[in-house]
């Protein structure tokens, strides 16, 4: 049994690369907070997405550096959450922003910490130690 390839460590790694691309959505929303009618973007919530689409569900990626990558995520849509905007017609709350990026590395440090301990488990179980 390959332990790389159990639920718990898929699961984990899915939620990494959900934290990863979610922090590229944040990052673009804060590059763009003095944009004119920029509407701030997020991804949906990682617990709602596991539920619809499967644990083990894949996203698509880019199998060669010649393919054209997207502009932004297509996962991302506008965020409904920011109700106030600003005269020229931005919404980006930069403290709202800073709020998400600073809840995303804590569940990425927490998801790292859960994917070495599980394979951790498996090392011990073998007699190994590193």
């Amino acid at each position: 049994m390959d332990p790389s390839q159990s639920a718990p460590v898929a699961l984990a790694e899915r939620r990494l690369a959900w934290l990863d691309a979610r922090q590229r959505v944040l990052a673009q929303n804060i590059a763009n907070a003095d944009t004119p009618g920029y509407r701030p973007r997020d991804l949906p919530d990682f617990a709602r997405l596991v539920a619809k689409q499967g644990a083990m569900a894949v996203a698509l990626i880019r199998t060669d550096a010649q393919h054209i990558a997207p502009a932004r995520d297509p996962r991302a849509r506008i965020d409904r959450t920011a109700t106030e905007a600003s005269p020229n017609g931005n919404a980006v709350s930069l403290d709202r922003e800073a709020l998400k990026v600073a809840d995303t590395d804590t569940a990425h440090a927490l998801a790292i910490g859960l994917h070495r301990r599980w394979l951790g488990l498996f090392r011990t179980a073998l007699g190994r130690t590193q």
